[in-house]
């Protein structure tokens, strides 16, 4: 979807402030956040494909006032409500109005440390051969799906050299809304700068885009 979150290459925003890369959490609430975004999917058992578009479908002047973490609370009390963990009266009250007798067993520190490093590989066997190799010349599709996608609005309709073949992987498109895995041929592609913003783009700039094979034509 075309969404506040897709702003590569937009004006007006400010300049993009790099952090150094230790830096994590800003405030004592955030990791609060995180731990409760990753807990929460658990019971819930949504993908991070769908965690992602509900950041993603926030309403523009929400997502735009509110900070990183903010919007990835924001987005799981909206998956909470919607999977029926709890209800809306539970999170205007801040806490929990009706016992569930089928709530998951908590995990305790061990067990837990254990499920993150695991994590949620995405890689799959193919089905086939990949369309592209690496130098091919390809085109971003130019497309405006009304559901979740990992295509850069600013590189639809963009050419670029296919740099890497990352294998087969999970298609975020399909997963996020209960469509099923429908694995597919992921690749790096490379675009040039002013191929993305013309020739006003400093020349020696290039942006890589980890592209799934649907999302890309032979140019």
């Amino acid at each position: 979807m075309n969404g506040a979150h897709d702003l590569g290459g937009a004006m007006g925003f400010g300049p993009v402030e790099p952090e150094p890369e230790d830096v994590r959490f800003h405030a004592g609430w955030e990791p609060l956040v995180l731990a409760l975004t990753l807990a929460a999917a658990r019971p819930g058992g949504w993908s991070i494909d769908e965690s992602r578009h509900a950041r993603e479908s926030l309403p523009p002047p929400v997502y735009l006032t509110l900070t990183y973490y903010e919007i990835w609370l924001a987005a799981t009390e909206e998956l909470l409500v919607t999977h029926g963990l709890v209800g809306a009266d539970e999170l205007d009250a801040g806490r929990s109005l009706r016992p569930r007798a089928d709530a998951p067993a908590a995990l305790d520190a061990d067990a837990a440390a254990r499920v993150l490093a695991t994590g949620a590989p995405t890689e799959r066997d193919g089905t086939g051969p990949p369309r592209f190799a690496p130098g091919d010349r390809v085109r971003a599709r130019v497309m405006h799906p009304r559901g979740h996608t990992r295509l850069p609005r600013y590189v639809r309709g963009r050419c670029g050299t296919v740099e890497t073949h990352r294998g087969t992987h999970v298609l975020p498109d399909a997963r996020a809304h209960g469509h099923g895995e429908c694995p597919e041929p992921l690749y790096t592609v490379v675009f040039t700068g002013p191929e993305l913003w013309g020739p006003d783009a400093d020349p020696t700039t290039t942006v890589s885009v980890d592209a799934w094979e649907s999302y890309l034509e032979t140019a």
